[in-house]
Parts: structure tokens; sequence; C-alpha cells
């Protein structure tokens, strides 16, 4: 079972592009954040995070769903572990953390129009 994660990680992170919207641009290969041409200083779990976000920009996520995807599947954890890292991220990417919006009750998406 651990052989077969470990190979449809590897697929899928070989399939990641790098995305750019509402000012950021994200580099997924050299795993690099840039908020309005400076560099983000990250977590690893921080860069999964928004870049999941920006994947879906527009799209309302739940925390179950980022939880799913961005912890891996078998994650155990209370899904408020999501908030504590939106928090997180949004005080690192500074304006840009205001496209991360809540969606009361359900999750959160990143907005933008790009």
């Amino acid at each position: 079972m651990a052989r077969v994660k470990n190979l449809l990680k590897r697929t899928s992170q070989n399939s990641m592009q790098d995305i750019e919207a509402g000012g950021i641009i994200v580099k997924y290969r050299e795993r690099i954040v840039l908020i309005d041409g400076e560099r983000a200083v990250l977590t690893p779990k921080e860069f999964d995070l928004l870049y999941y976000l920006l994947q879906n920009k527009n799209i309302v996520l739940s925390r179950s769903q980022i939880l799913s995807t961005v912890w891996d599947w078998d994650y155990f954890g209370d899904d408020r572990t999501v908030d504590t890292h939106i928090k997180c991220l949004r005080s690192k990417i500074g304006e840009c953390g205001k496209k991360i919006v809540t969606v009361r009750k359900i999750g959160y998406k990143f907005e933008c129009e790009n």
C-alpha cells in the first residue's frame, strides 16, 4: 500500500505546473512562492496549502477536502488544523492573504479575477 501511495504522489508531482494568480506566483518544482515579485518563506505544508487553493481558485473547498488533499488521506487530526494553517499563511503572504476568503461553516476559497 505504501508503494502505491508513493507512486501516486510522485506521478501527481510530475504533473504539477507553475501557477500565477492574484499577484502570487508559485513555482512548484522549485518550491518557490513570489508575492508581487518578492519571495515568501513558507513551511512545506503552507506551500502545499497555497498551491491547492490556487489550483482551485474561486472554488469553495471544505476543510475535509483540504485535509484529505493537502494532509494526505490518512490524516487523523482535527479539521481545525486547516484554520490554523490558513491564519499563518494569510499573515505570511501579506495583502494577498485577503484573497483567501472564509466561507462560514464550510471552508475556504482563493478569490481572484485572473
